[in-house]
């Protein structure tokens, strides 16, 4: 499964702890990625600085639905449930 064009929810909703090019300090869930583009697609897609999570997002009917609205909702979920209690 290819990333729908616009879509960018998995730059979008889940967290990433390491830091990454234009996020030092890693990005919280909820706010953009520095490196999402206007199309929404990943600047960093296929090239070493690309975070280890990152590359382990796969596309696939579950994660991305049928709509952005759909993958931002479950990635959303997604995160919620697997933050560890503090």
């Amino acid at each position: 499964m290819n990333c729908r064009v616009g879509c960018g929810a998995c730059c979008i909703a889940p967290s990433i702890a390491s830091p990454l090019p234009g996020m030092p300090q890693g990005k919280p869930a909820g706010v953009p990625c520095a490196q999402l583009t206007a199309d929404g697609r990943c600047a960093l897609y296929g090239r070493p600085e690309r975070p280890r999570f990152c590359v382990g997002l796969q596309p696939s009917p579950a994660m991305c639905g049928t709509s952005r609205e759909e993958a931002l909702a479950h990635l959303t979920w997604l995160e919620q449930v697997t933050t560890p209690l503090r």
